[in-house]
């Protein structure tokens, strides 16, 4: 099979429809063998029941149910988990994306021999205040973290060699950060592609503002986690020794200052009425529980089941 389509939702019963007839037309008149995927996110308005009727009408498409809404990445992950495509490719259920985007990103894959191909709207047609500013500000801060140079990392249309979303975990709400994912895990042949968006036709929006800030704070957690995750001593233990130092050399300051002054007969103040000396006292405490966090780390690290996991691209 060439192409796994791969589309998570909730409450788009409307979309379904349209959006299936335009996925068989593109990928048909390309001569692509398809399946596609709808894994439905716990939605309330009927659509488990437009999914069944129209695998009667295709047997090119397969459903997936959750009981209760689990969330974008939980869906992704069974989608990936069951698709069976060379290429596996996601787009959202709303029609803002173009199933015939998906022929030219399967060619990008199997003849420019690229891992990941990601979607890139240009020309969004959302609110510009709501949707537009905050993307164009959270998507450069993605790069800059990330050092993955995609315009649009959180673009729902993206098409994956099969190996790479069967080599990857995706968790929490880190489908945002699928390209990391994958390059993290070896796949770091990245590219993106232009597409057209569409404005919504049905329904509305499943996410608000505050995506942005749980996206940030997951991409700071998934840095933290690729970056120190087998070896927390390397952050924790570099902190604490800064920590640490700076504590005792400000107490050793104080008292050495103390020590001057009575010495010469100058007017001094006691160590223990300086706020300076708490505040060394708080850091060397600070430093010593750093360096305490790090040795728990590395002995949860040490005991991890994958803690010797890799991704082995050839053998023989």
């Amino acid at each position: 099979m060439d192409i796994s389509v791969v589309v998570p939702l909730l409450d788009e019963k409307e979309s379904l429809a349209p959006l299936c007839k335009r996925i068989d037309k593109a990928l048909s008149e390309a001569g692509l063998s398809y399946e596609v995927i709808l894994v439905d996110d716990g939605s309330r308005d009927g659509s488990w029941n437009e999914i069944l009727r129209l695998s009667k009408e295709n047997s090119a498409i397969h459903g997936i149910c959750f009981r209760r809404n689990y969330g974008k990445s939980a869906a992704l992950y069974c989608g990936f988990k069951k698709a069976e495509g060379e290429v596996v490719v996601t787009m959202d259920a709303d029609l803002q994306d173009f199933p015939e985007e998906v022929p030219e990103m399967f060619r990008m894959i199997k003849e420019e021999n690229w891992d990941i191909v990601s979607g890139w709207k240009q020309h969004r047609q959302d609110n510009a205040l709501t949707k537009n500013l905050p993307s164009k500000l959270y998507n450069a801060t993605a790069r800059k973290i990330t050092g993955i140079k995609l315009h649009d990392m959180n673009c729902g249309l993206k098409a994956y060699r099969r190996e790479v979303v069967k080599n990857i975990e995706v968790y929490g709400e880190m489908h945002r950060y699928i390209p990391y994912l994958a390059k993290n895990a070896g796949f770091d042949r990245i590219t993106e592609k232009a597409t057209r968006h569409a404005k919504r036709q049905f329904g509305k929006s499943k996410f608000g503002m505050s995506r942005f800030v749980n996206g940030f704070l997951d991409l700071l957690s998934l840095w933290f986690l690729s970056t120190f995750g087998k070896k927390p001593m390397h952050f924790f233990g570099y902190s604490g020794i800064f920590t640490f130092l700076v504590g005792f050399i400000m107490a050793i300051w104080i008292i050495v200052d103390k020590l001057i002054a009575q010495r010469g007969h100058l007017p001094f103040r006691p160590v223990t009425e300086q706020p300076l000396f708490f505040l060394a006292l708080v850091a060397i405490i600070i430093g010593v529980l750093f360096f305490l966090a790090g040795f728990l780390g590395e002995m949860i690290a040490r005991s991890s089941s994958d803690r010797n996991h890799y991704n082995i691209k050839s053998e023989f």
